[in-house]
């Protein structure tokens, strides 16, 4: 018996079968926006604020933000620190004002890697969406869709309506996925992308069909959506690997990866395929997660040739890294993963129960953790982090994706990790903050030809807006809907501070404490009809 439906799919399409019909049902739509959020307005005016406007550039404030619907069309500097405002330099005629005065504003967050929950986890969409927005994530990347292509599209066309409280949502699929045939050839796979045109979908992540890493499928594939301008992106599986690593694929036009798997295949050097273990058996959840975090330190190591080779290849393809830092985590520290501050008052009893270990599921192999599966996992993360950060010093582009909802990792609290680990890398937090925005933004938005529609605080840009109390520069921790543990010196009483104050998406102002408070209702509903040893 499966225990997971839902994730049973993710694990079929990573063996290598073919899902041609649409993924289990159960996910309900977002309910209707009704009264949720105030706005647009006709003019907004954001008063006094500290702008971060997610380009790398430093802060500068206090400014005044015009907004006019769902449109920044001013940003003034106004003043300087600690002087007064000299109202006769402010623009006028508000015809609704937040003052921001000492707060921070900074753009809406994008996650190019967020799944819409799913029914075995009884995460509804409203549950997630919430979660996203009360973090400040104004845009989310659906690398897979499977709560089923339609259900996809009819989503992202209402938050795009504004007719739901949600991140604006951009739509990638699997190979045959909604499909009635096979993708058997290159001609079957250009077949497939044009039909996939005609859904209007946004893009695809290349995983599942093992007929797929074929390179001369793969070639056909990407050629025919990078022509009809749908972007892609990819999880390598283990099980494709041998037949296209990360650099090939990038070589046949695949534009972004998520995670890491192919890639320090593409630095081996020596060797063809990973060292497995003679008794390797990749449906063993805990062989495959064990021995994933013993795979760096068989490439290639950090300044060799084939490391700056390989770097240096992506680069000029103009490659994008999505690396997903924090949906690994518990793999090298299993304890904090498990026990973060949130998961009492913000995780769904069901996705508790999801977590918990088991053989039948996909990203549940807490079989028999060991000290040296967490140690080889440290050592592991030091590699990536060290490619990823040298891949963005040298000029190639990293966002910023979560995949939260596996593996002990919450939506939108942990979107907000993912920030904490790029610093871990060796980002500055503004390039962390630029990874989180506007990188996200020109991804997304390149493939069509098209000038970011949002990812800066800029005049002309989308009112995709993030204002948080505290200076998430000097702390990142600001932005988790719990806030930052912070002593008062006046009172000697360590404090809450931070947790955003105002999500705005489209010009529409939410209250993300309100948002969290909603959350945290559905929880406790959720416990009391179906309570959870452990959680």
């Amino acid at each position: 018996m499966i225990r997971n439906p839902w994730l049973f799919l993710c694990a079929v399409a990573l063996t290598g079968l073919v899902a041609l019909a649409q993924p289990p049902r159960g996910v309900p739509p977002a309910p209707d926006r009704g009264q949720e959020g105030e706005g647009p307005f006709a003019r907004l005016i954001i008063r006094g604020v500290t702008v971060i406007d997610g380009t790398g550039a430093p802060p500068f404030g206090p400014a005044d933000i015009v907004i006019e619907n769902n449109r920044i069309v001013e940003v003034r500097s106004v003043g300087y620190p600690k002087v007064a405002i000299r109202e006769a330099n402010r623009p006028k005629n508000a015809i609704k004002e937040i003052d921001a005065t000492g707060m921070y504003v900074m753009p809406g967050l994008v996650d190019c890697h967020g799944h819409i929950g799913g029914a075995a986890q009884g995460t509804t969409a409203e549950y997630v969406y919430k979660l996203w927005l009360a973090h400040g994530v104004t845009t989310v990347r659906e690398p897979g869709s499977f709560n089923g292509v339609d259900w996809t599209l009819r989503e992202r066309e209402r938050s795009a309506k504004n007719e739901i409280v949600a991140p604006r949502i951009f739509s990638y699929i699997g190979p045959g996925l909604g499909w009635d045939k096979r993708i058997t050839s290159p001609d079957t796979a250009r077949e497939f992308v044009r039909w996939a045109k005609t859904k209007n979908v946004d893009g695809f992540k290349i995983i599942g069909d093992g007929a797929i890493y074929e390179p001369e499928i793969m070639a056909a594939f990407l050629d025919e959506a990078n022509k009809l301008g749908l972007g892609s992106t990819t999880h390598i599986a283990q099980l494709g690997v041998a037949r296209a690593n990360v650099l090939q694929a990038a070589r046949l036009g695949l534009r972004s990866m998520e995670h890491w798997y192919g890639l320090p295949e593409a630095l081996f050097d020596g060797r063809t395929v990973q060292d497995f273990p003679l008794d390797y058996n990749y449906n063993d959840e805990s062989h495959r997660f064990g021995q994933a975090g013993r795979l760096w330190k068989q490439a290639a190591p950090p300044g060799s040739k084939k490391w700056n080779d390989v770097m240096d290849e992506l680069i000029k393809l103009k490659f994008t890294i999505d690396p997903t830092f924090t949906i690994y985590e518990a793999s090298r520290d299993l304890t904090r993963a498990m026990r973060a501050e949130w998961h009492d008052r913000y995780t769904l009893p069901s996705l508790w129960k999801f977590y918990q270990p088991s053989r039948e599921a996909h990203g549940s192999y807490w079989f028999y953790w060991t000290t040296q599966d967490e140690i080889e996992w440290k050592n592991n993360y030091r590699l990536w982090m060290a490619f990823v950060n040298e891949f963005k010093n040298r000029g190639g582009r990293v966002t910023t994706g979560s995949d939260s909802g596996f593996i002990y990792k919450l939506y939108g609290f942990d979107y907000i990790r993912e920030l904490e680990l790029l610093q871990e890398a060796g980002f500055h937090p503004l390039e962390v903050i630029r990874s989180a925005t506007l990188n996200g933004a020109q991804l997304l938005h390149e493939v069509k030809g098209e000038q970011p529609k949002f990812g800066a605080v800029r005049p002309g840009m989308l009112a995709d807006l993030i204002i948080v109390p505290e200076n998430p520069v000097a702390n990142l921790k600001v932005l988790y809907g719990t806030g930052a543990l912070k002593l008062n010196d006046q009172t000697n009483q360590v404090e809450r501070v931070g947790g955003i104050k105002y999500t705005i998406k489209d010009g529409i102002v939410y209250d993300a404490k309100k948002l969290l408070v909603d959350v945290e209702r559905m929880v406790e509903a959720a416990k009391k009809k179906a309570p959870v040893a452990g959680n």
